[in-house]
């Protein structure tokens, strides 16, 4: 007789292979722990340049914040961008940073303040992994802004690939600013 132990111990198994994802990803991961996108942004992590290197090539300027050992960024890397839709939205349309929620490494904030991430994660309230920044299309006027307020938008936590897909084209499409998420998810349903 088989047991429900038998069957989930299959199924992740399975899961662990591949087999039962539902696409091909190209996530590696990096020697920090995070899984990592090869298309994401190679960057000098001095994000006015990064946004105007965006907005130069026609593209939107996003950060993702993750953490080691987060299930849900793996989920997000595993599941969400290795569904070809997904991936192919994203990229022809985002340039996406990376950061690490208690990393070390030196940032440029808009204001021109350089800090570690983890202080720059603590500067703009990010306390959840994954947790992804949508920036305007120009740094005009940001550096006078308070933190929370030079984003567009922000989505903290996993959202299922649909979902996932929609938060991405809520800011490409620039319905925010028409309504919310949860108004446009509600209308594109």
């Amino acid at each position: 007789m088989v047991s429900r132990r038998t069957i989930l111990a299959g199924l992740g198994a399975a899961f662990a292979i591949g087999i039962a994802r539902p696409g091909k990803t190209d996530a590696i991961m990096t020697e920090d722990g995070l899984y990592r996108q090869p298309w994401f942004l190679e960057s000098l992590l001095e994000l006015p340049d990064d946004l105007a290197a965006a907005t130069s090539a026609k593209k939107r300027f996003a950060v993702m914040w993750e953490l080691r050992g987060c299930p849900y960024c793996k989920e997000t890397h595993l599941v969400n961008f290795a569904q070809p839709e997904i991936e192919n939205y994203i990229k022809t349309r985002f340039d996406v940073l990376q950061l690490n929620i208690i990393g070390d490494r030196e940032v440029t904030d808009f204001d021109g303040e350089r800090l570690p991430e983890k202080r720059l994660a603590e500067k703009y309230g990010v306390r959840f992994t994954p947790t992804f920044q949508f920036f305007p299309g120009t740094a005009d006027g940001l550096a006078g802004r308070k933190p929370r307020d030079r984003e567009v938008t922000r989505a903290q936590g996993y959202l299922e690939p649909r979902h996932f897909l929609a938060m991405f084209r809520f800011v490409a499409e620039r319905a925010y600013e028409k309504g919310s998420l949860r108004d446009f998810l509600r209308a594109n349903s």
